[in-house]
C-alpha cells in the first residue's frame, strides 16, 4: 500500500497549479519530466489524489524548489520577531502582474492572432484590475479574473472598426504555425476560447465552463466541435497531446512582452482620472444647459400673431367733382339756417 508523502508540507491543490504555471510548464511537460501520466498531474493539482511513492517524492521536490521551507529544520530559517509586514496594494498588484502577464499575453495572441492587440488587451485587463483592486484582491482566483477580462477585450467585435486593426498582421514564419493559427482563427470565438483554455492553458472542464460562462456539457460540446474543426483543417492535430504541444510552441515562439507593472498602474490611474474629469465636465454642462433653459423659457402662453394679409374687394377712392346747381342751392340753404336751437329739433311742415 502506498504511503502519502509527508516529509515536507505540500501547498493546496490550486497553489500547486499556480507554481507549475509560474515556470511556464504545462501538465504534459511536467508529466514527461516526472515520468507520470498527464492525468496523474491533473489529479494531484485538483486534490483528488495525494502524491505518493517515488513519483510523489519527485513531485514534492519539484514544488519544494519554489516554496520556501518553514519547518524547524530549515537551514536558512531565521527567527523573525512578530508577523511579516503585509504587502501594499501596489506590491501585491505588481506580484500578480509579474506572475500572470507574460504567459497571458501569449495566450491572448492565440485568441486574436494580433500581437499588439494581445498586449493591449492584457494591459487593459490589469488596468481594470488595479481600478477594482479591493474586489480583485479578495477574489478566489485573481489570475482567472484578469484572464477573463483580457479574453473579453481581445475578442471584442468593435476592434474591426479601428483603423489600426483593419488589415491582418504578418503571419508566423513557420508554415506549420501559419496553418495552426489560421485554423484556430477560423473557429467561432466561443469555440476558440474554450479550446485555448482547455488545451492551451490546461484548465479542467468545469473551470473552463465557469470561465466561459457556460454549463459543463455546453463547454464539452464546444471543445469537441473545436477539435473536430481543427482536425479537419490540419489532420495531424487530431491527437490532443500534439494539439496541446503545438499551441504551447506557437505561443512560445512569438516574442511578446508586456509593459512594466508601474507603467500599467500609472496608465490605469491616468485613464481613471481622465474619465472622472470627463464625467464631471459632462455633468456640469448638463446642469448649465438646464439652468439656462429655465431662465430663458417663457412663463406663460403667448398666441402667435397671424401674418398680415391684403384685403380684397374695397372700392377705389374717387375724388369729388364740381357741385351741381341743386347741390349749390342746398348748401346755401343749409348755411343760412340756424346751427342750434329748438328749430333744429322741431320738424318743419311742408
Amino acid at each position: 500500500m502506498s504511503t502519502q508523502i509527508s516529509a515536507s508540507p505540500l501547498p493546496p491543490p490550486k497553489e500547486r497549479r499556480r507554481l507549475r504555471q509560474s515556470r511556464s510548464l504545462t501538465r504534459a511537460q511536467l508529466a514527461r519530466r516526472l515520468g507520470v501520466a498527464r492525468a496523474t498531474v491533473r489529479a494531484w493539482e485538483s486534490g483528488r489524489r495525494a502524491p505518493a511513492g517515488a513519483e510523489g517524492r519527485a513531485y514534492t521536490e519539484f514544488l519544494g524548489a519554489f516554496v520556501p521551507s518553514t519547518g524547524p529544520d530549515a537551514p536558512s530559517a531565521k527567527p523573525v520577531p512578530g508577523k511579516p509586514e503585509p504587502l501594499t496594494p501596489a506590491q501585491a498588484f505588481d506580484a500578480l502582474y509579474a506572475f500572470c502577464a507574460p504567459a497571458l499575453v501569449r495566450q491572448t495572441y492565440l485568441l486574436c492572432g494580433r500581437r499588439e492587440l494581445a498586449r493591449e488587451a492584457v494591459e487593459r485587463a490589469f488596468q481594470l484590475a488595479w481600478q477594482r483592486w479591493p474586489e480583485v484582491a479578495r477574489d478566489r482566483d485573481p489570475a482567472g479574473w484578469v484572464r477573463a477580462v483580457a479574453y473579453d477585450c481581445a475578442l471584442s467585435p468593435w476592434h474591426r472598426f479601428r483603423p489600426c486593426y483593419r488589415h491582418p498582421e504578418p503571419p508566423p514564419a513557420d508554415p506549420a504555425d501559419r496553418d495552426l493559427l489560421g485554423a484556430l482563427l477560423k473557429l467561432p470565438p466561443s469555440y476558440r476560447r474554450t479550446l485555448v483554455l482547455y488545451d492551451g492553458v490546461g484548465l479542467d472542464l468545469p473551470e473552463t465552463a465557469a470561465e466561459t460562462e457556460a454549463s459543463t456539457p455546453a463547454a464539452a460540446n464546444r471543445l469537441t466541435h473545436a477539435r473536430e474543426a481543427m482536425a479537419a483543417r490540419v489532420p495531424e492535430l487530431a491527437d490532443t497531446a500534439l494539439l496541446h504541444r503545438r499551441l504551447t510552441e506557437l505561443s512560445s515562439r512569438e516574442r511578446l512582452r508586456a509593459s512594466r507593472p508601474p507603467t500599467v498602474r500609472t496608465l490605469g490611474e491616468r485613464r481613471n482620472v481622465f474619465w472622472t474629469r470627463a464625467a464631471i465636465a459632462f455633468t456640469v454642462t448638463i446642469i448649465g444647459a438646464t439652468t439656462l433653459t429655465l431662465r430663458t423659457a417663457p412663463t406663460h402662453y403667448e398666441p402667435p400673431i397671424a401674418p398680415a394679409q391684403a384685403v380684397q374687394g374695397v372700392p377705389r377712392a374717387v375724388p369729388m367733382g364740381p357741385l351741381s346747381r341743386d347741390e349749390l342751392a342746398l348748401r346755401s340753404k343749409l348755411h343760412g339756417e340756424a346751427s342750434s336751437g329748438s328749430e333744429r329739433v322741431e320738424p318743419t311742415p311742408r
